[in-house]
């Protein structure tokens, strides 16, 4: 038990997920219950699927592609701002395109399964082996889909006008993400001789 909660507990803190609450909740605003639900499954599969990949085969793949974490990171964080200024700037008539797999990119990828908490299950591999980082992974993602499952009562409560301004904010708060993440994998590619 005790190897589980030192599974768990750092990736719980990597994945975040209330802070991806503002994001959702503004990406699903509008659907209806079942459309809602199907994004709700469709991002969290898809946070279970890359994040198995890495499970398994992470160190390969990066090794194999000649990339290192500051390169994801950096990715990662530039897809991210790319998506926010285009929240932030434009209404959501304009960006909702009804075929855009928005619970992919950005809720799956890289909202809940980001780099850090990538980076978070590899060290987990490493520290505690497949059974315990897959455990955690998969509570972890269970909790993340309860969460988002839950998110209309939160949107009841704020309104309509409130969710709209509170995802706006979050947008802001999501670029300013994204920067870290940039910034922090050019400070990690700096240290490097």
């Amino acid at each position: 038990m005790e190897a589980f909660l030192l599974a768990f507990i750092p990736l719980f803190v990597a994945i975040d997920v209330l802070a991806v609450v503002p994001v959702f909740m503004t990406l699903t605003e509008g659907l209806d219950e079942r459309r809602r639900r199907r994004f709700t499954m469709e991002a969290t599969l898809t946070a279970f699927a890359v994040s198995l990949v890495f499970l398994i085969a992470g160190r390969f793949i990066f090794s194999f592609l000649g990339i290192t974490e500051s390169d994801f990171r950096i990715g990662g964080g530039i897809v991210l701002l790319v998506i926010s200024v285009t929240d932030l700037v434009t209404t959501k008539e304009v960006r909702r395109d009804p075929g855009a797999i928005l619970s992919v990119v950005p809720i799956g990828i890289p909202l809940i399964m980001g780099p850090a908490a990538l980076t978070t299950i590899l060290i987990l591999v490493d520290s505690y082996g497949y059974f315990w980082a897959l455990s955690s992974l998969l509570v972890n993602l269970v909790i993340v889909w309860i969460v988002f499952d839950q998110v209309r009562r939160v949107t009841r409560i704020m309104g309509k006008a409130g969710s709209r301004a509170f995802g706006k904010v979050a947008a802001l708060f999501m670029a300013a993400i994204a920067v870290m993440m940039i910034r922090s994998g050019v400070m990690e590619l700096l240290k490097k001789p």
